[in-house]
């Protein structure tokens, strides 16, 4: 009998921390049953985030981020398996998004980089990993991003409605499950990136809790639509982006020539990720008509109360929950998804979607690591 345990690792872009999810997956059922978040150790944070930000560094540099991230991978996966009393054995695999550190789908020559050496997670947990999810992809013509979509669809497809997941980490990304249509999904743009950026720069705060900064804020309606005038937004997907684009010094470019107070961009931050969202549903989809429409948020910024109560303002026709309401732990979502692709890759399962990441074919993802 083959194992039905899957290990998921996932650290995005907003650099909080490495989620892990087990999930119990066979041919027609996803079942998650556990997840921890383990924080980022302060040095490795700040390294990461100055490499993101410079987008430059030694090979010396890169090369022992590199082993260190696989370091703290697998620490971290050995803590989760403790804490669980799991038996590694009964691990059929670990899928590790690693930590992207640039990516780039349309210059001349299209790559995209995560670090964090699968070999040492293998090594050190003992248990066969699957990583470099997006290559593959990108390989045949596709975005490598996002990779969620097929997930979401495995998970969240309803014949009675049309269902868009909404993941805001650092970016934001959408699938669209419309029955009838073909899957559509991408990154609409800045999630909690700004935000956090912004609070951290004003406040030195990490992240702002609850909204608790933005909701003192007033919306600056001329400089929401400022930066609306991105011309990311605009663009017809499949497409995809990160912290290359929308950072800091994007952030205060925009700025030059406006002077609200920093609780103002913070409050129109949070109008940004969200009008962004509605500006791609509203200009770029075509749903199943006579159908209800339904927007599941996860991921962290579904742990915003404003974003949640702008969403349920704007979309007032539209039934506005987060993953959790439907018992599905909002927080470790994309971790489950990457259990979900490394299963795929045990199995030779195509997890890719064309429609998606603009691939010419559908194929299984990652390369396999044995312990």
């Amino acid at each position: 009998m083959q194992n039905s345990l899957y290990i998921g690792v996932m650290s995005g872009t907003s650099l909080d921390g490495i989620d892990i999810a087990l999930v119990d997956i066979t041919d027609d059922n996803i079942t998650f049953i556990a997840g921890e978040c383990y924080p980022f150790p302060n040095e490795v944070k700040m390294a990461l985030w100055q490499l993101c930000q410079q987008s430059s560094c030694t090979l010396l540099q890169l090369g022992e981020l590199d082993h260190r991230l696989g370091q703290l991978y697998a620490d971290s996966i050995n803590n989760f398996i403790n804490k669980y009393h799991l038996d590694s054995q009964k691990i059929g695999a670990i899928g590790c998004h690693g930590q992207t550190i640039y990516h780039s789908p349309n210059g001349e020559y299209p790559f995209t980089m995560q670090i964090g050496d699968a070999n040492i997670i293998a090594a050190k947990t003992g248990i066969t990993t699957v990583a470099d999810l997006r290559r593959k992809d990108m390989a045949y013509g596709g975005q490598g991003a996002p990779l969620v979509p097929a997930f979401h669809q495995a998970i969240f497809s309803a014949p009675d409605k049309n269902r868009i997941i909404l993941n805001i980490g650092g970016i934001s990304n959408i699938t669209v499950l419309s029955p009838n249509q073909p899957i559509i999904g991408f990154d609409t743009g800045p999630g909690n990136v700004l935000l956090d950026s912004w609070i951290m720069r004003h406040l030195n705060q990490p992240y702002d809790k609850d909204a608790q900064w933005a909701k003192t804020g007033i919306i600056n309606q001329s400089l929401l639509q400022h930066l609306l005038n991105e011309p990311y937004f605009h663009m017809p997907y499949p497409k995809s982006t990160g912290r290359e684009l929308f950072n800091i010094d994007w952030l205060l470019k925009k700025l030059i020539n406006y002077t609200p107070a920093p609780k103002d961009v913070q409050a129109t931050l949070v109008e940004l990720t969200v009008n962004a969202t509605i500006q791609a549903i509203n200009k770029q989809l075509t749903l199943s008509d006579n159908l209800p429409n339904e927007l599941l948020i996860c991921g962290g910024g579904a742990k915003n109360p404003l974003i949640i109560e702008r969403f349920s303002k704007l979309l007032e026709d539209w039934s506005v929950l987060t993953t959790d309401q439907l018992n599905i732990d909002s927080s470790f979502i994309e971790a489950m998804a990457f259990a979900w692709l490394a299963y795929c890759r045990i199995h030779n399962l195509p997890s890719n979607i064309t429609t998606v990441t603009g691939a010419t074919k559908a194929i299984s993802l990652g390369v396999i690591y044995p312990n």
